[in-house]
């Protein structure tokens, strides 16, 4: 940095931070530079996760002139875009023919709609770490299980398959190494090609494995300091104390002895002060901050109980 002589307030932690930030959020991809390139305008266009039917009313090329129809184009053009648009998994990317990034929309878009573009298929966690925010219905959401030793050696495959989709459906992956783990180990040999097609292999190997998963996720919920119900009661505090301006709200409940709470309250040198203290724009940053984290570990646990309900179901369903 000194040598390009950058100002000293660009040499500052504040101002690494800063660009590093950019980098992450703000870059696009382009081939010839792993850092990505800026891209004015391009930007600016707000997420949606991929994974969701795009709605393919009319053409996905912007009419020539306002009086275009959906009528003049032709059927074959319509069914080419619509091909191409549900192989696409992110809604941009530079072409060489062209010499331009381009970006292509999911769907027609009406004179003052929001358009909105797939950046990649992301979890909550990874849309928090390099954008800032997340999503309250985040399709390609998950949550990773991790295989006791014993069962590694099971399975092929690879960790970043092995999780639990939002709706606490285990992966086609985790469920097949499980099947395979709970099959007899003189027997798994024949049966383990049956378990990667997919099918279930006998009424209590499905028991054992329902069992363990259900066994594995209130371990991993018991690894966490909160309950599902007491992130809820802190966002609907903080949902209170963003909405008032002040800390009153933290002060007035039972929350207040919260660790998490004191914490914030420590950290901010708030804990000898009085009741109401107004939230400062720094102040209400961090509240922020704060809300995103609840937000993503809630976010997190209702995906394990999900499971929870998905397997108690399953087990349920082999007593009737």
């Amino acid at each position: 940095m000194e040598v390009i002589k950058l100002k000293p307030r660009l040499r500052t932690l504040g101002a690494w931070l800063w660009a590093s930030a950019t980098i992450s959020s703000r870059t696009l991809h382009i081939p010839w530079d792993e850092a990505g390139c800026l891209c004015p305008v391009g930007d600016l266009f707000n997420y949606a996760a991929p994974g969701d039917e795009p709605k393919l009313r009319t053409s996905l090329s912007p009419p020539v002139d306002d009086s275009a129809t959906d009528e003049d184009v032709p059927d074959k053009l319509h069914d080419d875009q619509s091909d191409a648009c549900t192989k696409r998994l992110t809604d941009g990317g530079f072409r060489d023919a062209d010499a331009a990034y381009c970006f292509y929309a999911r769907e027609n878009y009406k004179k003052g709609e929001q358009v909105l573009l797939g950046y990649g298929l992301y979890t909550n966690l990874e849309l928090l770490e390099h954008y800032g925010f997340l999503l309250s219905n985040n399709p390609n959401d998950r949550v990773f299980i991790e295989l006791e030793p014993n069962m590694n050696y099971n399975t092929s495959w690879s960790k970043d398959l092995l999780y639990i989709e939002p709706s606490g459906k285990p992966s086609f992956a985790l469920l097949s190494a499980l099947r395979v783990w709970a099959t007899p180990p003189s027997q798994r040999k024949s049966v383990s090609h049956l378990a990667y097609s997919g099918l279930q292999l006998s009424r209590q190997n499905e028991i054992v494995v329902m069992k363990w998963l259900m066994r594995k996720c209130h371990d991993i919920l018991k690894t966490h300091p909160t309950t599902a119900q007491e992130d809820s009661m802190l966002l609907q505090t903080l949902d209170k104390v963003y909405c008032l301006g002040d800390l009153k709200e933290i002060t007035n409940q039972h929350l207040f002895e919260h660790r998490e709470v004191h914490c914030f309250l420590e950290f901010h040198s708030l804990l000898e002060r009085e009741s109401r203290v107004k939230l400062s724009e720094k102040l209400k940053k961090s509240v922020a901050a704060w809300k995103l984290a609840i937000l993503w570990r809630l976010g997190y646990k209702k995906i394990l109980h999900s499971c929870v309900t998905y397997c108690s179901d399953i087990l349920c369903s082999f007593e009737i």
